[in-house]
């Protein structure tokens, strides 16, 4: 699908959130327009609260009146069943997705936050202004028919175990849970660990009963979902930065006016900086609050330039094999 070079170029960046509701996605008539939208964290998230800062940049810049219905907590399942209904063009018609649930659609887009593209959050912010993740956002939006508006996101990553360890050594043979998109098993693989794909809202319990001993995520995450009830050390590994894509269904959009469809377009990014700006500026205080109260307890990890090491070959090779080669060599020149 072919866009206007002008509506193209306000796609700013990827990012993660979510949007979703179980009835059409679009309400005409006399009533005001209604957009649907879910999300699986709760309200205190980041994620919940880019979607907020979305809806109300939308109604400022639409200036007209319009509703949103933002379901939170899961309700309405998890990313990848948000991805699928956008894609259709049913039930939801916003959120914020994790790339690894774009790869049935495009396979670059888990490349977007895999594991050691982004040095740190500075790093990360940097090639999300310079826009250098655009052909992935305009792959997605061709081949699933879901718009990349903007890049929410920014937790670093780290993983969260129930032993500790501080080196590679330690680390190895580590039964470890992963995002579905087959280059997280793959650079896991490659540093040494046992990686294995479960769904998110099951990595508790796997912990829990032994079928795996860790799992890996933000801050964020780890407070949202009691990881540290199970696993309470986070071993920083400091492996991957975080970026969530924004979504909006092609097929909603089509059937906006076009001043809506202009005020999405430019609410979509905006949302997506507050969003990145306000998880990263949550990282430490979050960690701080989980340590000083006994939850988890954060250890050094010695070695990441040495993981690092390990997996590039890893990246470079993937990197290639999906055609993102210029991608992979701007990120790292950023």
């Amino acid at each position: 699908m072919t866009y206007p070079t002008n509506r193209r170029n306000l796609i700013k960046g990827l990012g993660a959130a979510a949007g979703l509701v179980a009835m059409p996605a679009v309400v005409r008539g006399q009533a005001p327009i209604t957009l649907n939208g879910a999300v699986q964290f709760n309200d205190d998230h980041a994620f919940n609260k880019g979607l907020l800062k979305f809806e109300e940049l939308v109604k400022k810049y639409y200036g007209k009146p319009i509703n949103f219905v933002l379901h939170r907590n899961s309700s309405l399942g998890l990313e990848k069943q948000y991805f699928e209904y956008m894609s259709q063009g049913k039930a939801v018609d916003y959120g914020i997705v994790s790339p690894a649930h774009m790869s049935t659609f495009a396979k670059a887009a888990p490349f977007i936050d895999a594991p050691f593209v982004f040095k740190d959050i500075a790093h990360m912010n940097k090639v999300v202004g310079a826009n250098l993740l655009k052909p992935i956002a305009d792959e997605v939006a061709q081949k699933a028919e879901v718009m990349l508006i903007g890049s929410a996101g920014g937790g670093v990553r780290n993983i969260f175990s129930n032993k500790p360890f501080k080196n590679l050594a330690e680390m190895k043979g580590l039964k470890v849970r992963v995002q579905g998109a087959p280059i997280w098993s793959r650079t896991f693989t490659a540093a040494g660990m046992s990686p294995t794909v479960i769904a998110y809202n099951e990595v508790y319990n796997a912990i829990q009963n032994g079928v795996i001993a860790a799992g890996e995520n933000e801050a964020a995450g780890v407070e949202a979902m009691k990881f540290y009830e199970v696993a309470p050390n986070l071993c920083l590994t400091q492996h991957a930065v975080s970026i969530r894509p924004i979504c909006f269904s092609v097929k909603t959009l089509k059937t906006l006016p076009k001043d809506l469809q202009d005020a999405i377009l430019k609410a979509g990014p905006e949302a997506g900086d507050f969003a990145r700006a306000l998880e990263s500026s949550e990282e430490v205080t979050k960690l701080d609050a989980l340590e000083k109260a006994g939850k988890l307890k954060r250890i050094p990890f010695d070695e990441r330039d040495a993981m690092k090491k390990l997996v590039d070959p890893v990246m470079a090779a993937y990197a290639k094999e999906i055609g993102a080669e210029d991608i992979y060599t701007k990120i790292n020149a950023a």
